[in-house]
């Protein structure tokens, strides 16, 4: 096993209102009965995956009575993480002994295939999902209490007697899941092959969105931070579940090493805690994966509260700096990167190091232009002086004032309308002047884009209508639509200020794309 820095003596310190920040974001999973859709057997061949034939209707279960030895293999048709419910019952004579049997668990046929006995791994074979169950009495209703992925279930009479069979009368699995597959319209495409990795790729994403994003559902079932940032990245354009997310980093920075330095994974049951596993690029991302899920949500109030978190990692991160201001790298050395023994991560981790300390960066120059709005809103009370043609006294200004505020690089005949203009600023931040607070940071010009259109009523007004997406009710799509047409504004109008905006990768080639489009009209108008 590759080695992996472990402090078992760490010091957690927990951050109380982080931690329930997290609670409230806790989903109320969505459950789904699912019923097998046939039975099969599944035929071990000469190629590396067996045949799966169909042997009967799934109608025909109960008649398939089971003695010592005999199985029966279900095929639930697609794979699914859950709970199972299965009705037992017997036939024959009254029953003399317990009802001895085996369940076994397969996400794909291969697995059905393999004997558990030869399984000699570093993993812990506690993850292998096969139970064995004596049941006295029957008939009886039984629970599974352990929640499993699977898409195939094996069902084994180890023993009953030769007086009577085992029937299963009913068998159903409560499927769970923070969000629906309905919920996302499939991808269109004439490629067969696009269809079934989009659809698979979905089933995955929703599969591992229950409680907190799982690495898997299957085995290890844990929170890790490299996984969250990748599989929220699929969520922002998929479930659109912000508030998972959110669950998560809150989670992470909720309980910290004493240093401040966020775990690689943690654990929500039986009580939440931080794992004492540390890898170092898992840090850094944790910025990375705050930004994202700001550009995604427009959250800023979260981004606020995490910020000095996602600080605190690139702080730690350039403590393994040597004196050439190169990333350490050897013994000791917390990287991850990928699993293979021997692999000199020096220059990955100091890629690593660059592309986080940007997106931190950029976390703090987006605060940065409501900071000192935001700053005077908290006091009690504010005296604005404003100069008219020749401007204020010096030995006033050195006496009393304590702040310079410049609202913009032009000459005014005096200060009055600046005062102004720093007065509603200011006063939209104080809590209670607006009734939706959100509005304060987020109307009209914020993350030096220009605020998108707005459409009241009529719905349509001199032949114009209101667009269709904002009559839809998809709060998603409207604020993807909304964030789009803020892009095309600034671009058109006010260019200077993309510089400074917060856009991603993929908004940054829809500018190109967007220019370059502009760019191809005006040459065909020049050349009518």
């Amino acid at each position: 096993m590759p080695a992996v820095s472990i402090d078992l003596n760490m010091v957690r310190v927990t951050n109380d209102e982080f931690v329930k920040k997290a609670e409230a974001c806790t989903p109320k999973l969505i459950e789904t009965v699912v019923r097998p859709v046939a039975i099969v057997d599944i035929v071990k061949t000469e190629e590396i995956f067996p045949e799966v034939h169909k042997r009967d209707e799934i109608e025909n279960l109960s008649s398939c009575h089971l003695a010592k030895g005999d199985k029966i293999c279900l095929d639930f048709g697609d794979h699914q993480v859950g709970y199972v419910t299965l009705k037992l019952n017997s036939v024959g004579s009254p029953q003399d002994a317990p009802a001895f049997f085996r369940l076994k668990f397969g996400e794909i046929a291969k697995e059905m295939t393999e004997d558990s006995k030869d399984y000699d791994g570093w993993i812990s074979r506690g993850w292998i999902q096969e139970e064995f169950i004596h049941i006295d009495v029957l008939p009886a209703e039984l629970k599974l209490p352990r929640r499993y992925a699977f898409r195939y279930m094996e069902i084994e009479a180890i023993d009953t007697s030769l007086k009577w069979q085992m029937v299963v009368e009913d068998v159903y699995c409560t499927s769970v899941s923070s969000v629906r597959m309905e919920d996302v319209k499939p991808v269109e495409s004439d490629d067969e092959i696009i269809r079934k990795l989009d659809r698979v790729s979905l089933r995955t994403l929703h599969n591992c969105m229950q409680s907190v994003f799982e690495d898997g559902p299957k085995r290890d079932r844990r929170l890790w931070l490299g996984d969250l940032r990748l599989q929220a990245l699929a969520n922002y354009e998929t479930f659109h579940n912000m508030d998972l997310v959110k669950r998560c980093l809150y989670l992470f920075a909720g309980q910290t090493k004493d240093n401040g330095q966020v775990s690689a994974c943690l654990f929500t049951e039986p009580k939440f805690i931080v794992d004492d596993t540390f890898l170092l690029d898992y840090s850094m991302f944790f910025g990375a994966t705050l930004l994202d899920y700001y550009e995604a949500s427009g959250d800023k109030d979260t981004l606020q509260d995490l910020s000095e978190c996602a600080y605190r990692q690139i702080e730690i991160a350039g403590e393994q700096f040597d004196e050439k201001n190169l990333m350490k790298n050897g013994e000791g050395f917390w990287g991850f990167i990928d699993w293979t023994e021997g692999l000199n991560k020096q220059t990955a981790m100091q890629g690593v190091y660059i592309y986080c300390a940007k997106k931190v960066q950029k976390i703090a120059e987006i605060l940065g232009d409501t900071a000192k709005a935001e700053e005077l809103a908290k006091e009690e009370e504010l005296v604005l002086l404003c100069g008219h043609y020749e401007g204020i006294d010096e030995r006033v200004l050195e006496e009393i004032v304590t702040d310079y505020v410049s609202i913009g690089d032009y000459v005014l005949t005096g200060g009055e309308l600046p005062a102004m203009v720093m007065m509603d600023s200011i006063s939209r931040m104080v809590p209670g002047v607006l009734s939706n607070q959100e509005s304060g940071e987020t109307e009209s010009f914020a993350g030096n884009l220009l605020e998108y259109p707005q459409y009241s009523r009529p719905e349509e007004w001199h032949g114009k209508k209101v667009p269709e997406v904002l009559m839809s009710g998809h709060h998603a799509n409207i604020e993807k639509w909304r964030r789009e047409q803020s892009i095309i504004r600034t671009a058109r109008r006010r260019p200077d200020l993309l510089k400074k905006a917060d856009l991603t990768n993929k908004e940054w080639n829809f500018v190109r794309q967007l220019k370059k489009q502009w760019k191809e009209e005006e040459s065909k108008d020049e050349n009518i």
